[in-house]
């Protein structure tokens, strides 16, 4: 099958990693259905994206079975299948652990572990016809534990592990769930809530030593979304300039001058 012929969902797309990894799928010959929860902003950005025969907009809220099935329905009349489904749409409250409130918590893990199983439900009849894969954006936050991130860190770990169960089942219907779990990202929303401290605290934990670029983790998506990943299923992998691979010292290490 051609690339061309080939048909990709991406949800949380109207900005950030979302979009850039909707504009990799279109640079590859993809179709691509950008959903997202802000139409103005998604309105926008397909707009920008000036490619209307190869994109459709669908504004919906992930945690919402309705809404995602209307959605994949709508994408699914428009070009006919579906081979790829990006679960990137998430959401993050940063505060302690014990001033969360329920509210909080419940809404980050809607859309953040309640919306992939969601989108996966309604997309899996579709992804089995084409033998399709699933990427799901998933966190360092996943795998380490961080102040501020109790929803947040839960949720992407739940995620990771979802990623896992997935996998198991639907390898029956050929189709493969792999997961993305980034570093700091230099994205919009990065540069508003991390701090001058913060920023140096990655920095300090990073052996190459710089916040990733959208477009990075952007090919680390399409990588596992395509057939250059055909036998690969239930991993998650880190594109997180080293962080999970490392321990402590790099400051230390680096102040010598080595």
């Amino acid at each position: 099958m051609s690339e061309a012929a080939k048909v990709a969902l991406v949800t949380g797309a109207a900005r950030g990693i979302g979009l850039a990894t909707a504009k990799k799928f279109l640079s590859e010959g993809w179709s691509v259905g950008l959903l997202d929860i802000d139409g103005e902003t998604l309105a926008r950005a397909h707009e920008a994206i000036g490619a209307p025969g190869r994109t459709i907009a669908l504004v919906a809220d992930v945690a919402f079975p309705d809404q995602v099935e209307r959605s994949v329905a709508a994408l699914v009349a428009r070009f006919g299948r579906l081979d790829a489904l990006v679960n990137n749409a998430g959401t993050a409250v940063f505060k302690p652990a014990l001033e969360t409130t329920h509210e909080e918590w419940s809404r980050v893990l809607a859309v953040n572990l309640s919306g992939p199983f969601i989108a996966t439900k309604a997309a899996a009849p579709h992804l089995a016809r084409t033998r399709g894969a699933i990427v799901n954006i998933s966190s360092i936050s996943g795998a380490r534990a961080s102040t501020l991130r109790v929803a947040y860190g839960t949720s992407k770990a739940g995620l990771t592990h979802l990623t896992k169960q997935l996998a198991a089942e639907l390898g029956e219907l050929g189709v493969r769930v792999n997961a993305v779990a980034p570093g700091p990202v230099d994205t919009a929303m990065a540069k508003q809530v991390h701090s001058p401290a913060i920023r140096a605290d990655y920095h300090d934990a990073i052996p190459l030593n710089r916040y990733g670029l959208e477009e990075e983790i952007a090919e680390a998506i399409y990588f596992l979304a395509s057939d250059r990943a055909s036998y690969v299923t239930g991993h998650t992998l880190a594109c997180d300039g080293g962080f999970a691979a490392t321990g402590i010292g790099l400051p230390t290490l680096r102040g010598r001058g080595r």
